[in-house]
């Protein structure tokens, strides 16, 4: 069986009310590579749709970030990507594992909807 190396969040905020960032999105990695391949997929499908800042941070971080997210994540050192775009933050985070696979995984197990962020996690420029 393999096992996955990174566990991969998204996470979804909307600034301009008192909601709280909530989970989007879960992706068990099987490498560093697989990982960030991962976000950079996510980033240049909804690059197009961003405002201009948004995208300009979104393709910072596939021109420049992306190498020293990957480097971070062979270190083992958790890594967040994100950008803001109307009000709305989008924050991916890969965390090295320390569990193992669900088996046959078709929805999020409970535990997911525990998930709370932690402040003050910066992204990566």
């Amino acid at each position: 069986m393999r096992v996955p190396q990174d566990g991969c969040f998204v996470v979804v905020g909307d600034l301009t009310e008192q909601r709280g960032p909530a989970l989007f999105a879960t992706f068990d990695a099987y490498s560093a590579p697989q990982a960030d391949r991962w976000v950079a997929v996510a980033l240049r499908t909804i690059s197009p749709a961003l405002d201009p800042d948004a995208s300009d941070e979104a393709w910072e971080w596939l021109h420049d970030g992306r190498a020293e997210t990957r480097r971070a994540l062979l270190r083992a050192e958790h890594c967040t990507v994100s950008v803001t775009h109307a009000g709305t933050r989008v924050t991916w985070t890969i965390r090295p594992v320390t569990y193992l696979p669900l088996a046959h995984r078709t929805e999020l197990p409970p535990c997911a909807y525990e998930f709370r962020p932690r402040c003050g996690m910066s992204p990566l420029s």
